[in-house]
């Protein structure tokens, strides 16, 4: 089954419109929240007055974050750092906000348009505080983040290898180039959701969430709280609209839901609105990256040392984008001095999380860069720039002499390179497009091709499990800690299961993100799932395999190797005469017959389990090339051809894999061109609709062709990388090498993302 594109189980309930998302559960008598949120990116709270709320019709509670004292307690960040000045980030803040869009209070009421509106009738005196809205005011220190803080800076992180500014003094040659990408959001189909349902009898409480990680939330829930874990259960719906990053992460409302309906005694959901989701969601990507390269005639690296500016936001959620972010920017190249230094600000702006690609756009996006204007100042081929510096197949694990986020040397593991970028320029027809572009430019037309490779760190710990289980209805059923967002969770797994177990995949079900049925896992993120829970999966479905034939062995009189499996029947070797359903094996080693010994031989409760750790990250590659037509005067883009060689190890489902990619490829296309939310002085958010903030839809997608290369990686025994946030990653630097080396003719220069046609016609302008 494994390589096999079958079809996912999940479609036609989803192409049919019987998908079952948070706000489809039948929460009979539920009530519903709805939170009243900061106009103000940075403003003390010196009052709160409800009372004309709590008296509108519907309304069964209002609270504030003064009346919740109990609960207002630091949400502690998923990824720290010895040096980091964390400052507090509490569930519904009762003293002052920080970013627009933070929750203040909560009304619920028996509808949501009832609570909604409530909240206008909710008075609340504020003292506005100067806001700080971008790193560069954060390191100015005119205004501070966070009243009574120090400065604005979260933290500095350094990475070295070798010696770098000595080989920046004696390399031949240097560049240097400043860059920017801008923040923006996952923008899921379903924005986030919670409903909660408290049981009084059992002291236990009932939690759905559309988190891409249950039992985080459970562990969070519980230290918050001050309540067992086993009295708190969290449900990750089996259909979430999307999670892309940000449902990654543990928000305020997470705490809130759940706590106002234990003290209500009642069921409680609020579903977030798409005004919500643009001004409270957490984002990523704005970075500055001020970025110097020595190298030597032939174009050979020398050293880079990358100084990057990231927008932490008002607080921080984790400091897993930054710290991707240094160890990306090295890339598929051999640079024997490189150096990093990163400054996370504190901003009033809405917190910084993983968004797809998670810190590696804006590292590529710079290194990218850099390798186009070695290439032009040199007078060399971009392409040949690049074969000149990657690492070659033959050095895998190749030690790139820092460190990765998951606290191992930063080793990657497998990969061919070079086979990956003369892959993707021979199906782009390179030469011939070189061709195509002088005589373009004969015309007066300006073409560009734009090359962009990475590395992307994968497959992370600390580890993730799962469960199997002989039902006694006579299926196997696979139970995951980790919660799909639309990846087929249901479909791969079972592919794996039925692959260990050698039964039909027709005999296997698929259950997540349910902290019940397992008790301990990590989550959806980090391009991880394949490459841990996968292993889990197939490790404890071997388990199932030898339990399954030890007892039919026991009960058709026969040694286990001669067990073989038809179907559902185990069988004497292939004899259906002599055979077993396992329904039959079921009754006999689950169910039993009440107060009677079992057969001997017989072991009870056919359940096995597996916890997969890996040894360190696992490392998936791509290359990205894109032609491109640009308008000079108008600044308008014509994307005429893209191809994207990827390689994520084994597939374990090609058509999955490739509807992963290419849809990571949309989101980078958004990310290249056309999504920005922006932001005045005083951090409003100015693109708060899809009316402002340009979401692609498949018009804006370009066609693209998509191959594969297959290196396992001998990191885990599927051979099996990441592969959801490849189509993404280096699509901002492709567009942007391919539109810079269009207007090559005229000098303009590209230095942001995305690249919009006002910013191409300002370059055109500021070149002349």
């Amino acid at each position: 089954m494994i390589g096999e594109g079958v079809t996912r189980r999940e479609d036609d309930r989803l192409l049919t419109g019987k998908g079952r998302y948070l706000d489809d559960l039948e929460l009979t008598g539920a009530l519903h929240a709805a939170f009243l949120r900061s106009p103000h990116a940075h403003a003390r709270i010196l009052g709160v007055d409800a009372s004309a709320a709590r008296q509108a019709p519907g309304v069964v509670a209002v609270f504030s974050g003064a009346d919740l004292p109990e609960i207002q307690k630091p949400l502690a960040p998923k990824v720290m750092h010895p040096k980091l000045k964390d400052l507090p980030r509490l569930p519904m803040p009762p003293e002052e906000v920080h970013y627009v869009g933070e929750p203040v209070a909560v009304v619920v009421a028996e509808s949501r348009y009832l609570a909604e509106d409530a909240l206008e009738l909710i008075e609340v005196d504020y003292e506005i505080l100067p806001a700080v809205a971008s790193t560069a005011a954060a390191l100015a220190k005119d205004a501070l983040a966070h009243s009574g803080a120090e400065d604005n800076l979260a933290v500095t992180l350094v990475q070295r290898s070798g010696n770098t500014d000595e080989a920046l003094k004696s390399a031949p040659h240097t560049l240097s180039g400043e860059f920017f990408v801008t923040r923006g959001g996952g923008h899921s189909m379903e924005p986030r959701a919670v409903a909660a349902r408290f049981e009084p009898a059992t002291g236990q409480v009932t939690i759905w969430d559309t988190t891409q990680s249950p039992h985080y939330a459970r562990q969070q829930l519980s230290l918050i709280y001050e309540m067992a874990e086993d009295d708190i259960r969290v449900i990750a719906p089996a259909d979430v609209g999307g999670g892309f990053g940000p449902k990654a992460q543990f928000y305020g409302e997470e705490v809130v839901v759940p706590w106002i309906a234990i003290k209500l005694g009642r069921t409680v959901k609020w579903v977030e609105d798409r005004q919500e989701n643009f001004v409270a969601t957490m984002m990523e990507r704005s970075q500055t990256h001020r970025i110097d390269v020595g190298f030597d005639g032939d174009g050979k690296l020398l050293a880079v040392r990358d100084r990057i500016e990231h927008d932490q936001g008002a607080y921080c959620a984790g400091l897993q984008v930054p710290s991707i972010t240094t160890s990306t920017v090295p890339g598929p190249y051999r640079i024997p001095n490189i150096h990093t230094e990163l400054y996370a600000c504190y901003t009033n702006m809405v917190p910084t999380s993983s968004v797809r690609g998670a810190g590696r756009p804006q590292a590529v996006f710079a290194m990218e860069r850099m390798m186009d204007r070695v290439a032009e100042y040199l007078g060399l081929d971009p392409a040949e720039v690049r074969r000149r510096n990657l690492v070659q197949a033959d050095e895998f694990p190749y030690r790139v002499g820092i460190m990765f986020r998951d606290g191992s040397p930063l080793t990657y593991d497998s990969g061919d390179f070079p086979a990956l970028l003369e892959g993707t320029l021979d199906r782009l027809g390179y030469e011939q497009a070189r061709a195509m572009q002088e005589r373009a430019r004969a015309e007066g037309r300006y073409v560009g091709i734009g090359i962009a490779v990475y590395v992307e760190g994968c497959g992370l710990g600390p580890y993730e499990g799962a469960k199997v289980r002989l039902t006694n209805e006579g299926k196997l059923l696979v139970t995951l800690a980790a919660a799909p967002q639309g990846q087929g969770y249901e479909t791969v797994y079972a592919q794996i299961a039925a692959e260990a177990l050698g039964i039909d995949m027709a005999y296997v079900e698929v259950v997540t993100g349910d902290t019940s049925r397992i008790p301990f896992g990590q989550g959806t993120f980090a391009s991880r799932i394949t490459a841990t829970a996968g292993p889990a999966v197939f490790d404890a479905a071997l388990q199932m395999r030898e339990r399954l034939a030890d007892t039919a062995a026991q009960l058709l009189g026969c040694d286990p190797a001669d067990v073989v499996f038809d179907g559902d029947r185990a069988t004497l070797d292939g004899d259906p005469e002599k055979s077993m359903s396992l329904l039959d094996i079921a009754r006999v080693a689950n169910i039993g017959k009440h107060g009677i010994t079992l057969p001997a031989g017989i072991k009870p409760g056919i359940e096995t389990v597996s916890y997969f750790a890996p040894e360190r990250a696992a490392y998936a590659s791509g290359a990205h090339a894109a032609v491109v037509e640009v308008d000079p005067e108008t600044g308008a883009m014509d994307v005429l051809d893209y191809v994207i060689g990827h390689d994520c190890g084994n597939v374990i489902n090609p058509r999955l894999v490739d509807g992963q990619v290419l849809g990571g490829f949309a989101h980078g296309i958004g990310n290249a061109m056309y999504e920005e939310p922006f932001y005045d002085d005083e951090g409003q958010p100015q693109a708060a609709s899809y009316l402002d903030y340009a979401l692609v839809s498949s018009t804006e997608v370009p066609p693209v062709e998509l191959f594969h290369l297959h290196t396992p990686s001998p990191l885990n025994p599927l051979g099996a990388k990441g592969a959801g946030e490849g189509g993404t990653i280096p699509a901002p630097a492709a567009i942007a090498n391919a539109v810079e080396d269009a207007l090559r003719p005229l000098r303009a220069r590209i230095d942001r993302a995305p690249v919009t046609p006002p910013r191409v016609s300002d370059a055109v302008a500021d070149a002349r």
